[in-house]
């Protein structure tokens, strides 16, 4: 990474935190998807692997800022580089959040729904990827950032979509569901769609830095 190039330690360290959002992220939609399929035990995996992923990105989180303060490195971009990856480590807390909240109230999701909360989950996974790909880019080529972001805005929007379309089910009279189990559907769906809310605004976040950095 170019702007790192005064500290391989903090290269490596850098990598490393991307790779367990992504690992966290991709375990969340497979969480997702074994509830949906009924499997308890896949599940729970993903609910024990997905906590590690979290504790390991706090741990380099926090390596990552004492070496940019303690080691005095890149001064000018410090404030903007610690509150994105701040901000970056907010979605594997929120994955993990989202998983503890199927896990604790086992929502009774009707089959019917269950392929547009698969696609809900899986666009909302690939505005994550697309982001971790866009903040490698502001590290080494952040000329390329403007024009490779579009891809999170354009998921976030098809997430957007399909919450919408889940909530028009949802509350339709033909799933044969009480009022309150509504409520309870729409609340995840909601969850689910905030993820993606998250991942467009650490792209705005990086785009603002890219063309600091720029000019």
């Amino acid at each position: 990474m170019v702007l790192f190039k005064t500290s391989t330690k903090i290269i490596h360290q850098v990598e490393d935190f991307f790779g367990n959002i992504e690992q966290g992220a991709l375990t969340f939609k497979k969480g997702v998807y074994n509830y949906l399929e009924g499997n308890s035990s896949g599940f729970q995996e993903n609910i024990e692997s997905i906590v590690v992923f979290e504790r390991k990105a706090d741990d380099i989180r926090h390596s990552v800022e004492n070496n940019l303060y303690q080691r005095s490195l890149l001064p000018q971009h410090r404030g903007d580089i610690l509150k994105l990856i701040d901000s970056i480590d907010d979605i594997v807390d929120m994955s993990k959040e989202i998983l503890f909240q199927f896990d604790v109230e086992k929502p009774n999701i009707p089959v019917q729904l269950h392929n547009d909360y698969r696609k809900i989950t899986a666009v909302t996974v690939s505005a994550i990827e697309n982001l971790m790909s866009v903040a490698r880019l502001f590290f080494t080529e952040p000329s390329k950032v403007r024009d490779s972001i579009h891809m999170v805005y354009k998921c976030e929007k098809e997430a957007d979509k399909l919450a919408l379309k889940i909530k028009r089910e949802v509350f339709s009279s033909e799933l044969g569901i009480s009022l309150s189990e509504k409520f309870h559907l729409r609340y995840f769906t909601l969850h689910i769609e905030n993820l993606s809310d998250l991942a467009e605004d650490i792209a705005d976040l990086l785009n603002i830095m890219a063309i600091k950095r720029i000019v």
